[in-house]
């Protein structure tokens, strides 16, 4: 098998869920966030610090976020192969630990307007990562194009929220489909192989963050079973593990020698 019947399969594929995503936007209704959202099981203050726990488990996020803008910018050739690789990763990384700093102030006082400055982080490193999927899944050119115009959607997403929060008709729908959209291509383009080892890693950052999602969705229920942590604050943790296992995927894997269909993904 050669390349061009897994670039043009991820092409298909990857316009089908563009198509779908315009949709789901252009004819869903109008779905607001749930409206207890805010509030959260574990408000305990500590040291003078509101809200103590869900603030300080951004801490996590925001370390691994630096070292791996660290772990990228030094990188040689037996983790990317071409320079050209390294910015959807940087990009990643760094919205990584602007998400420990944008979710550590939405904490400290929780409201509508600290929120998109959590989300807004989020959104970013969802769009860089898929960048960064598709240039090791389909073509490095590829990846690099798609870079600036995936930014540009996440971003949008979440202005688009907030400005729909503004004017009285709140929509989360296109965040919802930049956040699960993203992870949902990137598991699709998962399955193609990869210029490199450990390519199989992918599905397990997906795991690890789909557990972090559901430890938020069980806020309080979690926080019941003994008052120590919250499932939000665990999903702070799970969220920089599954950020920290996709740079051991960076530091551990090496180039498939050649980057063909020859070699299984490991």
């Amino acid at each position: 098998m050669n390349q061009q019947p897994i670039s043009t399969r991820a092409a298909w594929t990857m316009s089908v869920l563009a198509v779908a995503a315009v949709i789901a936007m252009v004819f869903s209704p109008a779905v607001p966030q749930p409206s207890g959202y805010l509030d959260f099981a574990d408000t305990r203050d500590l040291l003078g610090m509101p809200h103590f726990w869900n603030v300080v488990s951004n801490l996590p996020l925001l370390a691994v976020g630096a070292w791996g803008l660290h772990v990228v910018a030094r990188a040689d050739a037996r983790t990317f192969v071409e320079p050209g690789e390294k910015p959807p990763y940087a990009f990643c990384f760094a919205a990584v630990a602007l998400a420990g700093v944008g979710s550590s102030y939405f904490h400290l006082a929780p409201d509508a307007g600290r929120l998109m400055w959590d989300r807004l982080p989020i959104a970013l490193g969802f769009m860089a990562l898929l960048s960064a999927v598709i240039a090791e899944r389909v073509s490095v050119q590829a990846g690099l194009r798609a870079l600036a115009p995936l930014l540009v959607a996440g971003a949008a997403s979440v202005l688009y929220w907030r400005w729909s929060m503004l004017r009285g008709a709140e929509n989360i729908v296109p965040y919802a489909l930049v956040q699960y959209g993203a992870l949902g291509a990137i598991v699709v383009l998962a399955a193609l192989r990869s210029r490199y080892t450990r390519g199989a890693d992918l599905f397990i950052v997906a795991a690890i963050y789909a557990a972090a999602k559901l430890t938020e969705v069980l806020d309080q229920p979690i926080y019941a079973l003994g008052g120590l942590l919250s499932g939000h604050t665990m999903k702070h943790l799970l969220a920089a593990l599954a950020a920290w296992w996709l740079l051991r995927m960076l530091q551990r894997r090496r180039p498939l020698s050649p980057p063909s269909s020859d070699h299984p993904i490991r």
